[in-house]
């Protein structure tokens, strides 16, 4: 399967589930890899330990080592969700002992993004219908593009980020419960970017058709 042909490439939102609970679980996680998708999905805190949960976690949720473990090597991305601050650096310790090069953290606290971008990880900047002067631009490896009310974007915002030597991961309307085929359209032709998505297979076939 070629996830980046055409320029894009698919990121599966909480991994490829089938169901709303396989959201963020091993199952949808590795149901993503081995088809080939890399993933999006939320960090936070509880005791000591990195574990994956949207919500507050409650002490039985799957650790973010687990995830590192089941992508096994694989030159996927991941796309990560900092819900919480003060993980940098046990983030960083097990990406490197996982040997996790493709990723991306994305919408911490502006306190913690200055520390991440310190650190060396690798920070994507908020721009979107809200936020229209992302911060710490010029530091940050890419940007998360996002449209909270509106589809407000399209090629031209995209290559003026590229432009800019800054990688772009776009995150589709359905994401806000809205139409998404035909904003998809916009960007169908654009080169080097990123689609996260709650129908990546849908994303994969549609970007792979020539027509």
């Amino acid at each position: 399967m070629d996830t980046e042909n055409r320029g894009i490439e698919i990121i599966a939102h909480r991994g490829l589930w089938k169901t709303e609970n396989e959201k963020n679980t091993k199952t949808a996680f590795a149901r993503a890899f081995d088809v080939g998708f890399g993933v999006e999905t939320d960090l936070r805190d509880i005791k000591g330990k990195i574990v994956i949960a949207h919500n507050m976690p409650q002490g039985n949720e799957m650790l973010f080592e687990e995830l590192l473990k089941i992508l096994d090597g694989r030159d996927l991305i991941l796309a990560l969700n900092i819900k919480a601050d003060g993980m940098a650096d046990e983030i960083k310790r097990l990406l490197e002992k996982y040997n996790v090069s493709r990723y991306f953290t994305f919408d911490m606290s502006i306190p913690e993004m200055v520390y991440q971008h310190k650190t060396g990880l690798k920070v994507f900047t908020g721009l979107s219908d809200i936020v229209q002067n992302p911060i710490m631009y010029e530091h940050a490896n890419g940007v998360w593009l996002d449209s909270f009310n509106s589809d407000w974007f399209g090629d031209i915002e995209i290559n003026n980020i590229l432009n800019n030597d800054k990688k772009v991961c776009i995150v589709s309307p359905e994401l806000h419960k809205r139409e998404y085929k035909a904003v998809w359209k916009k960007y169908k032709n654009v080169s080097g970017i990123m689609l996260c998505t709650d129908y990546p297979q849908v994303a994969e076939e549609y970007f792979n058709d020539k027509n």
